[in-house]
């Protein structure tokens, strides 16, 4: 009741009582982040697989280990959220087909365990085979039960893995897409919902993913890599960065065409969305989404292209420029899912009252544990790092066996 004597004041026009609490809050804004970043960092690791782009190899295994990183924490927000988190597994014991959010549990469970493991497996099986050679104690026990006791690095073995690698990193991108593309489903089947019910909303997730994903492991590169004593691989980051400023004009003509349209059509929540935009999300969706997440970051990697010869001849100008860029985009992708999820419920369906979202510090919906959440994947990918490392592709063989 202290609570909903606190909102009382904050709340405009007329709403009804059921619509005074937002009951999805930060936890389900975490979510869709997460799951995008996996996405993203997958499909930036098939452009070498797949589309034999050689300039982004350095990023190849990093972009693998980010995903697998991101992958398993991805449900945690999504089952804190549940009233009994307890009872999670019950969604595989007695699915139900009809639930799009339950669903959710086979499509993570093949993407992790038929598509990410498999994947990184093949891509280390030679390598943890010839670590554990040189290695001694717990890291050899380890190697080897990672391998699964394999030995076999002959040339049909090798030839095989390139296969199977191939093979998993094809089927991989459509799981990839079902991943967050269902998220964007999930919102976008919601009729009742105006600022949710759209056709391109599943579209514009996936493009989003994909953004917040090649831009992050592209950050994670840019610091790890002086970190490790390493050097910038100009050419890589280039190349990943031209990907990023397409993915990224992509993203905000889709954006742009949705909101053209809403306009267009006029219909009767129009008003109300509008004071919405201008009142409530004003400062996440005109401020950070659009201008900070989007435009400058292109305003910025275009300036690059324009003075192409200006910039290639300073390479840490360049290095700064995408350094801000890619920054700036997670925190415009972040936004954007604050935007959805938390201003899908900032409006009554009456059409004439808006509510305000309270977001708690401690607790299991509070902003504390959402930071913890976002968070655990940087310290899951250093472990990760640790036990499969990636400095081969990433700074060279010679840089490895200096680290």
């Amino acid at each position: 009741m202290r609570s909903l004597h606190d909102l009382l004041p904050q709340i405009q026009g007329f709403i009804y009582p059921n619509e005074i609490e937002i009951h999805w809050g930060l936890l389900i804004v975490v979510y869709p982040y997460i799951t995008g970043v996996v996405a993203g960092a997958f499909i930036l690791a098939s452009l070498v697989k797949v589309f034999n782009v050689k300039e982004v190899q350095p990023l190849y295994r990093l972009s693998l280990l980010t995903a697998l990183a991101y992958l398993l924490v991805a449900p945690i927000s999504l089952v804190s959220h549940l009233g009994h988190p307890e009872r999670f597994y019950e969604i595989l014991l007695t699915p139900q087909t009809s639930s799009a959010m339950a669903m959710f549990g086979f499509v993570y469970a093949w993407y992790l365990m038929a598509v990410l493991l498999l994947e990184i497996w093949f891509v280390h099986r030679t390598d943890m085979i010839a670590w554990a050679e040189q290695e001694t104690g717990v890291m050899r026990f380890l190697h080897r039960t990672l391998a699964l006791f394999s030995r076999d690095t002959g040339e049909r073995a090798v030839v095989f893995d390139h296969k199977a690698l191939k093979v998993i990193t094809i089927v991989g991108i459509p799981s990839a897409f079902l991943l967050h593309g269902y998220v964007g489903f999930i919102f976008g089947s919601i009729k009742a919902n105006p600022w949710w019910s759209s056709v391109l909303i599943p579209i514009v997730f996936l493009f989003s993913a994909i953004v917040s994903g090649v831009a992050l492991v592209i950050l994670l590169y840019m610091i790890i890599t002086p970190l490790r004593g390493g050097r910038i691989d100009m050419r890589c980051v280039d190349k990943a960065v031209d990907f990023l400023f397409y993915t990224v004009i992509v993203d905000f003509s889709l954006e742009f065409v949705d909101f053209i349209h809403r306009v267009y059509q006029s219909e009767e929540e129009i008003k109300i969305l509008s004071e919405m935009v201008m009142s409530k999300l004003f400062a996440s969706l005109i401020i950070v989404q659009v201008l900070l997440g989007m435009l400058i970051p292109l305003l910025l990697i275009t300036l690059t292209k324009i003075f192409r010869k200006r910039f290639s001849l300073n390479e840490d100008l360049r290095k700064m420029v995408y350094f801000i860029s890619v920054i700036l985009i997670q925190f415009g992708v972040f936004a954007t899912r604050w935007n959805v999820v938390i201003g899908g419920q900032m409006f009554s369906k009456s059409f004439r009252g808006l509510t305000t979202y309270k977001m708690g510090f401690g607790g299991i919906e509070g902003l504390l544990y959402a930071i913890f959440l976002l968070i655990l994947p940087i310290v899951i990918l250093a472990v990760l790092m640790k036990v499969l490392p990636p400095w081969k592709e990433m700074i060279g063989e010679g840089a490895s066996e200096g680290a």
